[in-house]
């Protein structure tokens, strides 16, 4: 899959650092925020060069400043929110499935 980050312009690349539960940061560069079924989505994919894996959240809103990023444990979420992603970029990326 092609670096979505890659095809904009540099003030519009993304990257965030998440820390996970073991307080390993690891950084991701921002594709999306899909909405499904009422919850929203971030999709990342890891910023080292190489990787083309798509990382899939659930953001959950702690307050109106903050909001914790989320793993999903269904595998039907999981799909139904790649492809929704899929079909959005179908035009611009392309994805090895």
């Amino acid at each position: 899959m092609e670096n979505i980050n890659e095809m904009l312009p540099e003030e519009e690349q993304n990257i965030l650092t998440l820390t996970d539960e073991n307080g390993v940061e690891t950084a991701f560069e921002y594709l999306d925020v899909i909405e499904y079924e009422g919850s929203e989505y971030l999709i990342l994919m890891p910023a080292e060069e190489g990787s083309d894996e798509i990382v899939i959240l659930l953001i959950e809103p702690v307050d109106e400043e903050n909001e914790n990023y989320l793993a999903i444990d269904d595998e039907d979420t999981l799909k139904a929110v790649y492809e929704i992603f899929k079909e959005r970029y179908k035009d611009v990326l392309t994805f090895a499935d």
